[in-house]
This record gives C-alpha cells, structure tokens and sequence, in this order.
C-alpha cells in the first residue's frame, strides 16, 4: 500500500515518502491543525486486520507517548483510518547511524557520545517497562542535538501473546541479514537468548549496543558470516576481536565496557543501560588526559580559558615566588656568587694542570709552592730536605 501526495490519514496530509520496509512505509507529513511537519509510519494492512495486533500496538504506542527523553523520537498520535494503523512520530532530519558508519568508523570522542546519549534513553525506556528488541544503526537517527532512537517497543507490540518465546514471524526488513519469517530483529545487533527464542529483557537491549558501541569504534560490526546460520553460530561461539586490536589508539577501558556488554550470559553483562552510561562517561573523561595535544586534523588542542586562569592564579601565587629581598641583600648575593665562583674556578684550574701534568711526570703532581714563613725555600723543597736529614 502506498499513499500518494496529498491524501490524509486524519488530519495530517501525506507531502512525500520518506522510506519502506518490512514493518511499513513512512511519509513526511503535515498536521494541518498544529501545523508542523511530522513522520506517519502506516502499519501494513494484513496486520491491521488483527484485532490482538491492534490493542497490542496501541497500548504500546501510549506507554511510549509518555516516554520525554531528548534522544528518544517523540510519538505524537495513533490512528486508524479506513483500517489502516498508523503512527505520527516526530520529524528528524539527518542521516542514520548506519548511513554514518558505511563511510567508516566515528571518532572517539564522538562515538563516545553518542553511546552515553543511546544508553541514557535505552536507560529511561527500560525504568518505564519497555524493551527496545531491535536496536541497530538503522534504528538510531543523528541530528545536529545529538542522536534519536526510533521504533521503540514497535516490534515487541506487533508480536502476537501466542508467538511470545518464539522465533517471531515479524521481522525488520534490512538489506543486511534480516530474512523474512525467521528472527525478530535484525540478526547482527541480536543477544543470544533472543536468537534462542528465550525471553528478552533490559540486558538484551544490552547486548545491541555493545554491538553498536564495537561497530561505531571500529567501523566493522562485532559479528559476521558468510550465511544466517553461521552468522548465528558466531554469535553464539565466538567473541569479537578486541577493539583496541582493531584501534590500537582507543582507550583500554573502553574493550572492558564492550565486552561486558557482548557477554554471552546475560547475568555476566552490564545489568543495566544505566550503568553503561556512567562506563562510558567516565572512559570519556579519563581519555581527555591521555590525548595529546596534537588532535585531529593535525590541530593542536588549545587549553580552555579556565585552565590558563587557574595556571596564572597558581604562578601568582605567594608560595610559589622567592621572598623579596633588599637592594643590599641583593648585592652582598651577587658579591658572594662571583666570589665562589672565582674560588671554584681557580681550584678546578689548578686540577686541571695537575692532571694534565700526572702524565709527564714521574713524581707526580706537587701542591703549588708558597713560601714558609722565616724560610727563604719553598715549603714543599724543604720538607724534601727534611726528609734526607737536613
């Protein structure tokens, strides 16, 4: 089904399509009565037709209305008209994370934040009772306020009561690895137990974003195979290569937080998006320290106005300046420095010479000769004489 330019769905006016898939097509929209442009996401109609799908997908769609998280697409409005299902959701523009990541890794900083902003919003989803089951790239929008999350809890809502523990017949359609009537989400991003048919919870939203936290760092996804079946057996076997592996220059910290999150026993993850939210900030900050000065893109990293304030209060400081001192006092110092000096400089001459002179001479280097008082011989030739007796 599609809608051309200019029918209604209520209120709202159809102005363009905006993309297809599995679960739908979306339009860009306009609300006639509040005037604002929004997205209509229309439910396919062989799931419209089912009385328990549609209860379903509006209880959902109103414990998500009350879900107010600045990284977490709004829903505005449910409807039903001649029989089609849809949803009215805030209008984003950008790109997706997925379009993101096909031109390579994100930087650090920048990856990051967007994993603290995505594991807030799983955070506040998951205290309200909802559980994303389909976190991916192409699931999470970048804007210039930072990322949104999309189709929160659709996927769960969809899935009949009966079906629930079971390998779901409703599926994300994507490009990569998503068959048709196997497996509720999309493979790549999904937690053992999900691909078990065990029940899902928080730490199954968990592992995604571990996945998505590896791929945006690395710019490879945490998990691949050249089939489903073998992309599901390396999911459920093997554990990814380390990210400080893949960028030898990310912080190590951060391939204990990914790999928390990847753990193939739920009870050995992160309990909670919460708590991957403060690993992550705290990863962020202690990376400040340890980058150098130079940046990317060859700039170097200036010091904020704070810190040269803090650095001239500090050199301003009285502990940290020699006490004053007199114009006499400085003189007498000048005095006496020039006066050690000469006095080391004439000393270190003098065994200078006589080094210089151990290697010429059998009897070796004699002290300088000075006059002994009521002698007309130099005190080191008398004391020679002394020696044979006069």
């Amino acid at each position: 089904m599609s809608l051309a330019a200019g029918s209604r769905l209520g209120p709202y006016e159809v102005l363009s399509p905006l993309g297809a898939g599995g679960m739908g097509e979306v339009y860009k929209a306009r609300d006639t009565r509040l005037e604002r442009i929004v997205a209509i996401k229309v439910l396919p109609s062989h799931l419209s037709s089912s009385a328990e799908v549609r209860q379903r997908f509006e209880r959902e769609a109103k414990t998500i209305s009350q879900l107010s998280h600045p990284h977490i697409c709004a829903l505005y409005d449910v409807g039903n008209q001649d029989g089609v299902e849809y949803l009215v959701m805030e209008y984003l523009e950008g790109e997706t994370l997925a379009a993101r990541l096909a031109k390579g890794a994100l930087p650090l900083e920048q990856a990051l934040r967007f994993g603290m902003e995505i594991a807030d919003a799983l955070d506040r989803a998951h205290r309200h009772g909802i559980v994303h089951r389909d976190l991916k790239p192409g699931n999470i929008m970048i804007t210039k306020s930072g990322v949104k999350l999309l189709d929160f809890g659709l996927a769960k809502a969809m899935a009949p009561a009966s079906d629930a523990g079971t390998l779901s017949s409703l599926p994300t359609r994507e490009k990569e690895l998503t068959a048709d009537g196997t497996i509720l989400g999309t493979v790549q991003y999904m937690a053992p137990e999900q691909l078990e048919g065990k029940q899902a919870d928080a730490r199954t939203d968990i592992f995604a974003l571990g996945a998505v936290l590896y791929e945006m760092t690395t710019g490879k996804k945490a998990f691949s195979g050249a089939t489903q079946a073998s992309l599901i057996s390396t999911i459920l076997r093997d554990d990814p290569q380390p990210v400080s592996q893949v960028q030898p220059m990310s912080p190590p910290a951060l391939d204990r937080v990914v790999k928390t999150c990847l753990a193939k026993d739920p009870e050995e993850r992160w309990q909670s998006a919460g708590d991957v939210a403060k690993e992550l900030k705290w990863v962020a900050e202690g990376s400040v320290g340890a980058i150098s000065p130079i940046v990317a893109g060859g700039r170097k990293r200036r010091d904020s106005p704070a810190d040269r304030r803090r650095l001239r209060s500090s050199l301003a400081s009285p502990s940290c300046l020699p006490p004053a001192r007199s114009s006499s006092q400085s003189r007498s110092l000048r005095t006496r420095g020039a006066f050690c000096f000469s006095s080391r400089t004439r000393e270190e001459e003098t065994r200078s010479r006589c080094a210089r002179s151990t290697a010429s001479r059998s009897d070796g280097c004699r002290a300088p000769r000075t006059r002994a008082a009521g002698s007309g011989r130099p005190t080191a030739v008398r004391s020679l004489y002394s020696r044979k007796g006069g």
